[in-house]
């Protein structure tokens, strides 16, 4: 639950930042928006979300 909170943190600070600098639209980021939540309940979901468990373990091993 928390490595999905602070996804969807990170991708909301992403949209925030096209929408001021990058020129996005308000209507683009709603079309994205609804794009996530349909794209949630499709069968690829789990393929999705294993992905990107598995990035965040890649990021969380990184030793700096």
């Amino acid at each position: 639950m928390i490595l999905s909170m602070s996804g969807v943190v990170l991708l909301g600070i992403i949209v925030f930042i096209f929408f001021r600098k990058d020129g996005l639209k308000g209507s683009h980021a709603v079309i994205c928006a609804l794009f996530g939540f349909y794209l949630a309940s499709t069968a690829i979901a789990p393929s999705i979300k294993a992905g990107g468990a598995s990035l965040a373990g890649l990021l969380g091993g990184i030793k700096i």
